[in-house]
């Protein structure tokens, strides 16, 4: 008999986080589909990430912002390969301001993808990850723990994404399905329009936070590592 193959959903997969989770997934084995708003940045990186290993990667245009589109992003990865086993609720955007100056629109537009687009992601993957016993992973941030000045809204919807890993993971332990959020500190990435470059080589890079991932999955599955802090090792 064949080997099973593992299938993942990734949302906000077309860089950073996303890409360096699906990245390290494809090298393991795992086959991913991958979401972005914008149909030419997903094909863009469904075209490298099946360098890696060809028909690994699907790509799919998707806002986490409406229910109805994570429940076509699910519908599609179950046409595609029959299967969900792991959901990485990636998404995510930063608006940092004063209370002050904050507007309406950035702080509707930080909590309704940092924190309810996740819930939609969830909403519309549960069943498919009850189906294999699957698992549920969230990227929150330092930003969850730690409040700032100006991240009013960011530390709202980091806190919030905590909290709701943390209760997800114990509405669904019993029914099989892990549930996991990795809070990552500096990471090399684009996030809020930063470029990143050499000089950024000290900190936390997107594929580390792919192998956490890939080590998750390969823990024994009496063990639930449900909440895990990631720092720079010599931040600068």
């Amino acid at each position: 008999m064949s080997e099973i193959l593992k299938t993942a959903l990734i949302t906000g997969g077309t860089k950073g986080i996303g890409y360096g989770i699906a990245e390290m997934l494809i090298k393991d084995g795992v086959r991913v589909a991958i979401t972005g708003r914008n149909d030419e940045t997903v094909q863009d990186a469904i075209g490298a990430l099946n360098q890696i290993r060809e028909g690994y990667a699907l790509g799919i245009v998707a806002d986490v912002r409406s229910l109805e589109s994570q429940q076509e992003a699910v519908k599609q990865v179950l046409v595609q390969w029959g299967r969900l086993d792991v959901l990485v609720a990636n998404a995510g955007v930063g608006h940092f301001a004063s209370i002050g100056s904050m507007t309406l629109e950035q702080w509707h537009e930080t909590i309704d993808i940092n924190l309810t687009g996740v819930f939609y992601s969830v909403k519309a993957a549960l069943d498919a990850l009850k189906e294999s016993k699957g698992y549920l992973i969230t990227i929150a941030s330092l930003a969850g723990a730690n409040f700032f000045a100006n991240g009013a809204a960011y530390n709202a919807s980091k806190f919030g994404l905590v909290g709701f890993t943390q209760a997800v993971m114990l509405d669904v332990r019993n029914e099989g399905i892990k549930a996991t959020t990795i809070m990552p500190g500096s990471v090399a990435t684009h996030f809020n329009n930063h470029q990143p470059s050499e000089k950024d080589a000290w900190k936390i890079q997107p594929e580390d936070i792919g192998q956490i991932v890939v080590d998750l999955l390969k823990m024994n599955p009496r063990t639930l590592p449900s909440k895990i802090e990631v720092r720079p090792t010599s931040p600068q």
